[in-house]
């Protein structure tokens, strides 16, 4: 990564790598295969997910991607938000601060730019809002890397639905899919030097090796 982090990113001598994208982008399948060359190589490794990761997160996931609350149980789209962002501060304090202090890397399917894509470009919550809320809960923690998994959103629904793993967002009409396709490609353009887009229809060693390419720069820091 060029230069110096901004004076307003938190300092930590870890590594901190976030994975994005749509319903079925294969953010978990990859968070695995990356854990598995790191560790080969002898890193230190810890993998985690928003929402969840904490006994807090976990039950709070439970209520954010429960099939229910589309019906009776419906969130309010701020409700909605303010949850994920509960998530996170947790999250953050209790497992990725930590790690990243103690120099290991952290492995993150999701997080904040998941709240500005989806609730942001997605629900039309301000964005104004959401970045006050998320700087808050990450305590000025950024991403050193942020793999942004694009796909058709029809064809992460295909797979999701295919695979019976479709949740409360999965169930979202195609044209709320495609603003939150819409919103990560803005923010991969917006900050190019945290970003790194790859196409989520290649393969899975594909796609594996073009992260594994973009991290060695990051990883010769350390």
């Amino acid at each position: 990564m060029a230069g110096a982090p901004p004076a307003d990113r938190a300092q930590h001598r870890g590594l901190f790598i976030t994975l994005e994208g749509g319903e079925g982008a294969g953010k978990s399948v990859q968070l695995d295969a990356l854990a598995r060359e790191l560790e080969r190589a002898g890193r230190r490794v810890v993998c985690t997910r928003e929402p969840g990761g904490t006994p807090l997160g976990e039950r709070l996931r439970d209520v954010l991607l429960d099939l229910s609350s589309h019906g009776p149980l419906a969130l309010d789209a701020l409700s909605e938000t303010l949850l994920f962002v509960a998530a996170r501060a947790e999250l953050v304090a209790q497992v990725i601060a930590p790690a990243l202090e103690r120099g290991e890397i952290v492995l993150c399917d999701r997080f904040a730019d998941s709240t500005r894509a989806y609730q942001g470009y997605g629900r039309g919550i301000d964005l104004a809002i959401i970045e006050r809320l998320n700087d808050a809960a990450a305590r000025g923690l950024v991403p050193d890397l942020t793999v942004l998994l694009d796909l058709p959103p029809e064809t992460g629904l295909a797979r999701t639905g295919a695979a019976g793993q479709s949740d409360r967002f999965g169930r979202e009409e195609l044209s709320f899919h495609e603003r939150v396709r819409d919103g990560y490609r803005k923010l991969a353009a917006a900050e190019p030097e945290r970003w790194l887009v790859v196409d989520g229809t290649r393969s899975v060693a594909q796609v594996t090796q073009a992260i594994c390419a973009r991290l060695e720069p990051l990883l010769a820091r350390g």
